[in-house]
């Protein structure tokens, strides 16, 4: 694994692994790697023939009251995880080599970027959308790789590739949950046991939501009543919603194609996402990698 810490160092490395031929796949993360990002990583080895990896917690995506300054980190466990999941090449940027003095360009996710989280991380997407085009730009994959777990940024970012007609495939892979159902996140850190043992409230939330639809309820109001009933252990539900999983457009009356049933709450300092896919699709997250815009 080579690691490369500036934009020249990157592009050096990138010429040599272009020159070999075959598809380079991109899978960019904040660090404090886990099963998750692993998975995201064999994901990407099975399509393609190199794997960069990037670690950058960008600091335009954060509010001036969230954890930026905080966030967790352990570069040397990041590094030996890439190492152990075959990743080519490992670019660890600086702040100041993404975001030079006199930045002043942003990519705006328009409204998709406004609701569901967008309505509690005001400028968050904006952030994600714009540091996601320059990496774009910088290791021109042909792959590039998320978590379902993030299903708002999935979208946003899909609509992106497919506006700015970049020319990459954006792959969805499956959230990757610990034994007791917790969707794996680098924010578990800062729940202390207690506050992990209510955490599992979302997981069992969604859990019964999947559970009604699979016995045919088709209702989104109440899918989303079912899950709702469950959340009581946060110390805040920001939000339960039915939403179109491809356009984040709520649903309303009855799930007609691909939906997604997302929550978003507090437990002590911790803000956890999650959501489940409700489909008759016998593998509904295959749906969310780009293929097409929907009309």
């Amino acid at each position: 694994m080579r690691i490369a810490r500036n934009i020249p160092e990157l592009r050096v490395l990138l010429k040599t692994l272009r020159k070999q031929g075959g598809r380079i796949g991109f899978v960019p993360t904040m660090g404090y790697l886990h099963e998750g990002h692993a998975s995201l990583i064999q994901h990407c080895r099975a399509r393609c023939d190199s794997v960069v990896a990037s670690i950058f917690v960008n600091p335009t995506q954060f509010g001036p009251d969230e954890d930026l300054n905080h966030y967790p980190h352990d570069l040397d466990r990041d590094q030996a995880l890439c190492l152990n999941q075959g990743v080519t090449i490992l670019f660890i940027p600086e702040a100041t080599e993404l975001y030079t003095t006199g930045f002043s360009t942003f990519i705006d996710p328009g409204p998709m970027g406004q609701v569901l989280c967008g309505s509690y991380r005001p400028g968050h997407f904006r952030g994600v959308a714009t540091v996601v085009a320059k990496l774009f730009s910088i290791v021109q994959p042909d792959l590039a790789f998320f978590g379902q777990k993030d299903l708002q940024q999935a979208a946003i970012l899909r609509r992106m590739v497919w506006d700015l007609n970049l020319p990459i495939e954006l792959v969805v892979a499956p959230t990757i949950r610990e034994h007791d159902g917790l969707a794996m996140s680098s924010r578990n850190a800062y729940l202390s046991i207690g506050e992990r043992m209510r955490a599992l409230c979302i997981s069992r939330a969604l859990a019964a939501a999947t559970n009604a639809f699979q016995k045919g309820v088709r209702s989104a109001t109440e899918l989303v009543d079912t899950a709702k009933s469950l959340l009581g252990d946060l110390d805040e539900l920001q939000y339960c919603e039915l939403v179109d999983a491809l356009t984040m457009d709520t649903i309303e009356g009855q799930v007609k194609r691909l939906a997604g049933l997302c929550v978003a709450g507090k437990i002590g300092r911790a803000r956890l996402i999650d959501n489940v896919l409700l489909s008759e699709a016998a593998d509904p997250t295959r749906l969310l990698s780009l293929v097409a815009i929907p009309d």
